[in-house]
């Protein structure tokens, strides 16, 4: 492993690397949800296509995680950090020249790709400059950048909507990523890589991307009989996949961890239930506040981030905690806080008023903020020290797959209850319809997941770095 001297300058240009590209990465996805209807407007896209505007980024991300880790391994995570943020930046720049919406789904497609490169990069160079003991309040400060991102995207991308139209919101990122860029070049020093990673696992790779996006795809076009063909394939394909992953000994990824650790098994099981239940939230009340109750983007911005807002606030403070306290106490009390933030959310409809949504927000803001940074500290230290690239990757893939469903469960919601047709006032009891059974399920997602944290394990258990 090389790694250079973790001096206090180096740990905090690595934390300064790690919170401006969480912010600015996290800023693009959530400003995006806010100009959803401003931008299906402009391509004249249809319920079920306007889905895709987060799925193409979400989905093209997801399926090189797992691989890209392995890559930094073999190359360095600084050089595959640098990459991504390079091809993010540029991503943004030439997404404000769409023409079409083709042309637009197959540029936040590419920038998936660059956000893939920086996902799994960020924690993990964290992870090996940081401590044991000053991991959680690393994880903690670098995760409220990423909530920080997701409070003033939605406020100020409406703004930018509003006043600018929604290409401001991509040329708007584009400064972070030149400031990271060069702060990655010229301050950070060293490299790290995993001479431990041996052979690259191609014929994995390939297997795991085919059954996400057959997946994925399959989910979007239910309930047609080629959606359930799909889906199939799919699920043919993971089994093959688990197989083939147990067998090689290099596997692109560790499923023998979910065998031998309950702590990681679990964890990240948590982690899959909680993002499937939360992250089709904003892009769900963006739409309802925009449409339904008929406000600005700008306004509708103010409203949404009340969640992110306090999970900003209270992040850090969790991390610090899960370096002392049980994360199993910490992460199930925020899942079953999440439960009630949505079960609230539940009554929302045409005539709610704005206090009781405001309420379920903040609810889950602190829900989230109890969950997120004690469960990825029981995971990363439920590993030793040459498979911290893994562990974080695994976790990404667990938030990313999870905000895959959650968009998918979404967009099967408007295909079985709106159609293929714009959003106008005469679908919006469907489309009120559409959004109350996504929240059922995403209610059955969360109590889920407390059950799932609960059987964790009791404490974490200091590995043999």
């Amino acid at each position: 492993m090389d790694q250079k001297s973790n001096s206090r300058s180096q740990k905090i240009v690595v934390l300064f690397i790690a919170t401006l590209g969480s912010f600015f990465s996290s800023f693009m996805l959530s400003s995006i949800n806010i100009a959803i209807p401003s931008i299906s407007a402009e391509f004249s896209m249809n319920a079920v296509a306007i889905n895709w505007i987060s799925m193409s980024f979400i989905l093209s991300s997801t399926i090189l995680l797992v691989p890209f880790v392995k890559l930094a391994d073999h190359f360095g995570y600084k050089k595959v950090f640098l990459i991504g943020n390079i091809i993010f930046t540029v991503i943004a720049l030439a997404t404000v020249f769409s023409t079409s919406d083709t042309m637009f789904l197959a540029l936040r497609a590419i920038q998936g790709i660059g956000s893939a490169m920086v996902i799994v990069t960020n924690l993990v160079i964290v992870t090996y400059v940081f401590p044991q003991s000053e991991r959680g309040k690393a994880y903690g400060i670098a995760l409220a950048a990423v909530y920080l991102g997701i409070s003033t995207g939605p406020f100020l991308g409406g703004l930018l909507t509003q006043f600018f139209g929604w290409r401001s919101l991509f040329i708007a990122t584009i400064p972070f990523g030149l400031l990271l860029i060069i702060t990655v070049i010229w301050k950070l020093k060293g490299e790290w890589t995993n001479r431990q990673a041996g052979k690259f696992d191609l014929a994995g790779s390939l297997i795991y991307m085919v059954s996400l996006l057959t997946l994925i795809y399959g989910l979007s076009l239910l309930p047609s009989l080629n959606g359930f063909l799909l889906i199939t394939v799919a699920v043919i394909c993971l089994i093959i996949f688990l197989w083939w992953e147990n067998r090689v000994s290099n596997p692109v990824l560790e499923v023998k961890l979910f065998r031998k650790s309950r702590l990681f098994a679990f964890s990240n099981l948590a982690a899959l239930f909680n993002y499937a239940a939360t992250m089709a939230i904003a892009f769900l009340l963006s739409l309802y506040l925009q449409y339904i109750k008929g406000m600005s983007p700008s306004t509708a911005g103010l409203i949404i981030i009340a969640s992110p807002i306090f999970q900003t606030i209270l992040t850090p403070v969790a991390g610090r905690l899960s370096d002392r306290i049980d994360p199993r106490f910490l992460s199930s009390s925020g899942l079953g806080i999440n439960s009630i933030g949505l079960i609230i959310l539940l009554t929302v409809g045409q005539g709610t008023p704005l206090w009781v949504i405001i309420t379920g927000l903040i609810i889950m803001g602190i829900g989230s903020a109890l969950f997120v940074t004690p469960n990825t500290n029981a995971i990363v230290s439920s590993v030793e020290k040459h498979m911290y690239g893994i562990a974080t990757a695994t976790l990404s893939t667990m938030r990313q797959i999870g905000g895959m469903l959650a968009q998918a469960i979404t967009m099967l919601m408007f295909a079985l209850f709106i159609g293929k047709v714009e959003i106008s006032p005469e679908y919006y009891p469907a489309f009120l319809s559409a959004m109350r059974m996504v929240f059922i399920i995403s209610t059955v997602f969360c109590i889920s997941g407390v059950f799932l944290s609960q059987a964790r394990g009791k404490k974490i258990t200091e590995m043999v770095k």
